[in-house]
């Protein structure tokens, strides 16, 4: 519509209408006569609304879910938080009671051998210094850790320290093929040296080239001057391969040590050796070996011509035409019960 003086006062005159319908219906309250009016109005438009309410409701209820999830996110996250702080915690459970029994085991060695020991933790695999077998343990010169110091765990010799700081240590594994150890076997005390191969059995050289050595026996430190760089009568570990004799002055075993290199976690520093060498005293106990089997006896017998059962000492044990019923008397030869003839029985046995 044009922009004209009638069109504005047209405007106010509506305006003006509004206003006066707006005062009636106010002030005639419940029997207000605009009532019919707005009846009508309900009875024309409400269809026209519910039609519009049905096609908004949807797009409302959507607005109002996506209004909510945040809130529902926050709290799947939350409850998500929650579960994995409970599975962290199981999971440390179960890594903590790990911790116990190894640290348990290794106390029990360092008692056996009358070892003074430093309890540290592996906190990293592999010095930045080169490819060697090596770990770094949170233990250093503030808690009295030297160089060239042997270090234990619950299984045996795990290596010795190389270098030291202020908190921390580096210690070389005994897997590393620039680590040697001198060894004594069990009982027969023949000396050797053993050295690192890695992934692969420690190469042991007996100083005896004649040493009668076989699968499972059972290797030891022999222990340096001063203790230094190793105590004695740590366990080293097992014989698993035995190189054939060939009249050298050497002779060469394969040794699979007690300690898993790739899994190391509770070790112990020895920071005061043993009054005395104990020997074998840290060792496992063997297995107990198989019973041998006892042999069965068995019972030679012969038939005499007359039809008698004659044992190994000559006595008689019956006969061949007979044999005891189940009541006890004596069947006659051809019963039911009866027993093969001499004859037959001979035959049988050849």
């Amino acid at each position: 519509m044009r922009d004209t003086r009638e069109s504005r006062l047209l405007l106010v005159l509506l305006i003006a209408i509004a206003f006066a319908l707006i005062t009636v219906d106010i002030r005639g309250g419940e029997e207000s006569p605009v009532d019919g009016a707005r009846r009508a109005a309900a009875t024309v438009f409400g269809p026209v609304e519910n039609g519009v309410a049905a096609a908004v409701d949807p797009v409302g209820n959507a607005i109002g879910a996506v209004r909510d999830s945040g809130a529902r996110h926050n709290r799947i996250a939350e409850l998500e938080q929650q579960n994995a702080a409970l599975k962290t915690e199981l999971g440390s459970d179960d890594q903590n009671r790990n911790r116990v029994r190894e640290l348990d085991r290794m106390l029990k060695k360092s008692a056996a051998g009358q070892y003074g020991i430093k309890a540290a933790e592996v906190i990293a695999i592999g010095a930045a210094q080169g490819f060697s077998w090596t770990v770094t343990i949170d233990a250093g010169s503030n808690d009295g850790i030297k160089r060239d110091m042997t270090v234990i765990n619950g299984d045996g010799l795990v290596g010795r320290i190389t270098t030291v700081g202020p908190d921390t240590a580096t210690v070389l594994l005994a897997n590393d093929p620039d680590f040697t150890v001198g060894t004594r076997m069990e009982k027969t005390d023949e000396l050797g040296f053993a050295t690192g191969q890695g992934s692969q059995p420690l190469s042991v050289q007996f100083l005896n080239g004649k040493a009668k050595v076989k699968k499972g026996d059972r290797l030891v430190t022999f222990g340096s001057s001063k203790n230094k760089p190793f105590v004695p009568g740590v366990p080293v570990g097992e014989v698993v391969r035995v190189d054939p004799s060939g009249g050298g002055l050497t002779r060469t075993v394969y040794v699979r040590p007690y300690v898993g290199f790739t899994k190391l976690d509770i070790v112990g520093i020895v920071v005061q050796a043993p009054r005395e060498d104990p020997r074998d005293m840290v060792l496992p106990k063997a297995p107990a070996k198989p019973a041998k089997p006892k042999p069965t006896p068995t019972v030679t017998v012969t038939i005499s011509p007359n039809g008698d059962i004659v044992d190994t000492d000559g006595n008689v044990v019956g006969n061949v035409s007979e044999s005891p019923d189940p009541s006890g008397s004596p069947n006659p030869s051809g019963g039911p019960n009866s027993t093969p003839s001499a004859g037959n029985a001979v035959d049988e046995q050849r």
